[in-house]
């Protein structure tokens, strides 16, 4: 049965991380893998976490399934956290928000509930975006189409050339993918008032936000990272936002994210997530709970949120700080191109402006692994590999 099947290449950022592991260069330097990590190249467990995961297992008296939506105590969170504790839309009924298996779980019950129930919407993403969008989409059979928005010449954002392309391309019925912060992969943020545009633009003509906030924390603040998501929510009648708790919990491996539907009265909310529902239950019956019983065990426990919140922003200085400090080092180090942007860049990514043939160089040559596009993770970078670093750089740009 299986004779006529060709193996497919796999994921190239995945293939990038395991070269590395191979590597036997002691000075070898994984900027390709996207988590968090410390001075030491490794991942930590949060403080707040592993208190969570004490009470949990004192007090955790069932293993039993949880139910399509997740932990029904759960919602609440995702809520509160998302749209911010006291948003009146909360109160309104009209959100509605279930437990996923991360932020991808989310953005797959979303792209299942798109293709079923919003017939011919076209899937609109930036030019770049993550890479796993558009397999989760095209996967459920919603075709997708790119907007630009990275800017080669300037390192910047194309605002005007997303907009022009929108206007004249995007029809009635269309599905708008939008980063809410830390753009994965270039850094590059909408700021407010570009937020306030497309706001406008989605009620003019009819089109479906969907809003993917995987590094809410990592910007700027919990709080700051999501106004603009939370200034178009309140300024829409419909909306989608997938959520995931992998990164500024640190909770990766254990799978938990939320998928929210934002809709013009509660009525609506409920029938829409109904079908969620189906959605969640034709793909995996149910969520996992180890993940969110840790998320609902710190947010619920007022010290235990309040030295979250504080892990968070050591979490966020620290990736914001080495910004700082790779600008400083390679304008130091005699590297002839200006690396300033990468400062007002946010969140764990950056796209570096490097080309093709100097990342490849950076790799065969010093061992510094980073992805094709030039997109490289801030977080794999540390006090003890900064220096060489930004040498190796500065010796293949010139």
């Amino acid at each position: 049965m299986f004779k006529h099947l060709k193996a497919v290449s796999g994921d190239p950022l995945l293939a990038l991380i395991m070269a590395h592991k191979q590597d036997t260069n002691p000075k070898k330097i994984d900027l390709g893998v996207g988590v968090y990590k410390d001075d030491n190249g490794h991942t930590p467990i949060l403080n707040t976490v592993k208190k969570a995961e004490a009470i949990l297992l004192e007090q955790e008296d069932s293993k039993s399934y949880l139910g399509i939506y997740g932990a029904t105590e759960f919602e609440a969170i995702i809520k509160e956290l998302i749209l911010g504790e006291g948003n009146p839309l909360i109160a309104s009924g009209r959100v509605r928000s279930t437990q996923t298996p991360g932020g991808t779980g989310a953005l797959k019950v979303a792209a299942d509930f798109i293709s079923a129930n919003l017939k011919g919407a076209r899937l609109w993403v930036s030019d770049p975006t993550w890479g796993n969008h558009k397999s989760i989409f095209d996967s459920a059979g919603v075709e997708v189409k790119n907007y630009p928005y990275y800017d080669p010449a300037t390192n910047g954002l194309r605002f005007d050339d997303m907009m022009a392309t929108l206007e004249a391309e995007v029809k009635e019925g269309d599905v708008l993918l939008l980063h809410a912060c830390c753009h994965n992969p270039t850094g590059i943020d909408l700021q407010f008032d570009h937020w306030k545009v497309l706001t406008d633009f989605v009620n003019k003509r009819g089109v479906l936000a969907l809003v993917d906030a995987a590094y809410q924390g990592f910007g700027d603040g919990l709080d700051e990272d999501l106004a603009g998501l939370r200034y178009m929510a309140a300024n829409v009648q419909d909306m989608l936002i997938a959520n995931s708790f992998s990164k500024n919990f640190g909770i990766y491996r254990e799978r938990c994210g939320g998928l929210s539907v934002v809709a013009a009265s509660a009525d609506e909310a409920n029938a829409a997530f109904s079908i969620i529902g189906q959605a969640i239950r034709a793909n995996y019956s149910m969520p996992p709970a180890h993940g969110a019983a840790v998320v609902y065990t710190i947010m619920s426990n007022p010290e235990l949120k309040a030295e979250w919140v504080l892990e968070v922003a050591a979490m966020r200085d620290r990736i914001n700080g080495l910004r700082e400090k790779l600008v400083a080092k390679l304008a130091a180090s005699g590297a002839s191109k200006d690396f300033s942007f990468i400062k007002d860049q946010r969140g764990m990514f950056s796209y570096s402006g490097l080309t093709l043939e100097q990342v490849r160089t950076l790799r065969s040559e010093y061992a510094i692994y980073i992805a094709d596009t030039g997109r490289m993770s801030i977080a794999g970078v540390s006090d003890n590999n900064i220096d060489y670093l930004c040498e190796s750089i500065a010796k293949v740009v010139g």
